[in-house]
């Protein structure tokens, strides 16, 4: 259930400077979209699999922190990246 390999490749080369540059914020957000959009299907497939939600949980809380660090620095990066992944409305 992980992210396969050609996935995160395309978006550490889609959102980083280069393709080894998977420390960048916007990766590391965009990666862990990917995740959570895959462990959102995943949960209303399977509704007793509480180990799932609770690591959804988790993975939205660590999104969430770099998305707020990421309006603390670079405000116009961070509206651009909400966009881009189209998570708001």
């Amino acid at each position: 259930m992980a992210l396969t390999k050609e996935t995160t490749i395309s978006l550490v080369s889609k959102f980083g400077v280069n393709e080894k540059d998977t420390g960048n914020t916007k990766v590391q957000v965009a990666l862990l979209t990917e995740r959570i959009k895959q462990l959102t299907d995943h949960c209303k497939t399977f509704k007793k699999d509480k180990c799932a939600s609770r690591s959804l949980l988790k993975l939205v809380g660590q999104r969430r922190s770099l998305l707020k660090y990421l309006q603390r620095k670079d405000l116009e990066l961070y509206r651009s990246l909400i966009k881009e992944l189209g998570l708001r409305k």
